[in-house]
C-alpha cells in the first residue's frame, strides 16, 4: 500500500490479525532518530556562515542601525531623561527610515503616557526628532517610534 492507494473506509477493521501489506516490512528502512532530518535540500553546516552584507546606509546620515544609551524626551510640560534601545530599518518603497524602540522604566513617563500623552521630541546628542509614544509595556518601559532619519544617526560618540 502506498499513500497514493485509495483507502476503503467501509472495510471492517481487524485488530486481531497482523497487517499484511503484500511486501515484507523493514523496520530499519529510513528510520534514524540520531541524525538531523533530511528535507531533500543539501545544507552545509561544516563551513563558515556567509552573510550577505550588501545593505549600505549612506555614511552622511550615519550607519549604526541600533542605538542603546541616554536620551532626553521633551514633553509639553517638561523634560525626562531616559535610557533607550532603538533600531532602524530603511524602507525602500517609502524611501525613508522607520525606527522604533523602548525606554527604560520611568514612573512619570508611564503615568503621562497612560493619561493619553502620545507625542514628544527625543533628543540624542543634541539632535531633536519628533517621536510617537505608545502604551507602556508590563515592565514600565514606553514604546517609541518615528520615521525619517533616526535621532542617533550622525552622532558623535
Amino acid at each position: 500500500m502506498t499513500t497514493d492507494d485509495p483507502v476503503n473506509i467501509d472495510a471492517p477493521v481487524n485488530t486481531g490479525n497482523p497487517v499484511n501489506t503484500g511486501r515484507p516490512v523493514n523496520i530499519d528502512d529510513r528510520v534514524n532518530t540520531g541524525d538531523p532530518v533530511n528535507t531533500g535540500d543539501p545544507v552545509n553546516t561544516a563551513g563558515p556562515l556567509n552573510i550577505d552584507d550588501s545593505v549600505n546606509i549612506d555614511d552622511s546620515v550615519g550607519s549604526d542601525e541600533e542605538y542603546r544609551g541616554p536620551a532626553t524626551l521633551r514633553l509639553d510640560d517638561g523634560v525626562i531623561t531616559v535610557e533607550v534601545r532603538m533600531s532602524a530599518r530603511f524602507e525602500p518603497i517609502e524611501g525613508r527610515f522607520r525606527w522604533a524602540g523602548r525606554t527604560n522604566p520611568d514612573d512619570v513617563l508611564r503615568e503621562r503616557v497612560g493619561s493619553g500623552l502620545r507625542a514628544a521630541v527625543i533628543v540624542v546628542n543634541r539632535k531633536e526628532t519628533p517621536v510617537k509614544l505608545s502604551e507602556p509595556d508590563p515592565w514600565g518601559g514606553v514604546r517609541i517610534s518615528g520615521t525619517g532619519t533616526p535621532p542617533w544617526f550622525g552622532r558623535t560618540a
